[in-house]
């Protein structure tokens, strides 16, 4: 009976040997032409990623690395349209994640792609206008809470960080804040330092250097654990909201059935190229700090952020249910 059972199942045992041993062999062969990264149009945060991303990458692989930038909306469906060999990355963030979450979208951000690395990561920033007479995260929910709907809050639009960030607040301390909507980072800090609104939940690129200068007041960063950049500054999290974080990653996927053996091959580049000291360097410079994990490490931090947006943005009447 033992042969027989195994006189039945070896055509299957062979088919799966010779499909092992052909994902071993493209990855022993990869690449063998350029390699193209998607992501975001020029100027922005993940098209500065990718630029950062793909000279070193097209160092170790000997190939050329292509940036094509696509408009943001297009970038994930395009990545998990693509064919699945290796040769078509997808470098994205928040706007990535988030997307799916309120519009029907062409892709499914957990189930159309397999995970490489994060890249890198960067919390907000709460900072308020000098006027404003608090210096830490109790004291701005005390005055919230005693004046319901006299702050203002300068946010970008529905779904980004800075408007995600400030209803979340509102939403953990049961304050009335007034959320003004500005197109971008940029415009809510003008807002701001001109006294049009009380407060921001900024990006650290556009906030620090009028912190530094004693423009604004900072009172905490928004990720949950202290932010390596900002030495000292506390997280609004240890001041009393425990659960609250708001953080944006960068991250490198792939199609969903691009052979394992060239997502770990990519992992390994991946996490060698942004150990080096320019790349961190770079990075920061920009707000940013590197970051890197397994392809399982990235799965499951995409799973854990949907799960945390998703209540939000149900929260937020802006939910497209699957």
């Amino acid at each position: 009976m033992s042969f027989r059972r195994s006189a039945v199942h070896s055509p299957l045992l062979v088919l799966a040997c010779l499909l092992a041993s052909a994902s071993h062999v493209l990855a022993q062969q990869y690449p063998t032409r350029p390699v193209r990264i998607v992501t975001a149009t020029p100027g922005g945060g993940n098209d500065f990623l990718a630029r950062i991303v793909a000279p070193g990458l097209s160092t170790v692989l000997g190939q050329q690395v292509i940036v094509d930038n696509r408009v943001s909306r297009f970038v994930g469906g395009l990545g998990a349209r693509a064919t699945p060999d290796g040769y078509t990355l997808v470098i994205g963030g928040s706007t990535m994640q988030y997307l799916p979450l309120s519009e029907k979208m062409d892709y499914d951000m957990l189930a159309d792609f397999a995970p490489i690395s994060m890249l890198e990561r960067s919390p907000n920033v709460l900072v308020v206008h000098p006027a404003v007479p608090v210096s830490n995260v109790q004291q701005l929910i005390a005055l919230a809470k005693a004046k319901p709907g006299s702050l203002n809050a300068g946010t970008g639009g529905p779904g980004g960080s800075l408007f995600l960030a400030l209803e979340q607040f509102k939403l953990m301390t049961g304050t009335q804040i007034t959320a003004v909507p500005y197109k971008s980072t940029g415009p809510a800090l003008l807002g701001l330092l001109t006294g049009e609104v009380q407060l921001v939940f900024a990006t650290p690129g556009g906030a620090m250097s009028h912190v530094k200068e004693g423009r604004l007041k900072l009172l905490g960063v928004t990720s949950p654990k202290p932010f390596s950049l900002m030495p000292g500054v506390p997280t609004v999290a240890s001041q009393g909201l425990r659960d609250f974080e708001l953080e944006t990653i960068g991250f490198i996927v792939a199609p969903l059935k691009t052979p394992p053996p060239l997502i770990k091959l990519l992992n390994q580049h991946v996490v060698t190229m942004m150990a080096q000291a320019d790349v961190k360097a770079r990075l920061a410079g920009g707000g940013s700090e590197a970051i890197t994990s397994t392809p399982e490490g990235l799965g499951a931090k995409l799973k854990e952020e949907d799960a945390r947006m998703r209540k939000l943005f149900k929260h937020l009447g802006m939910l497209v249910e699957k």
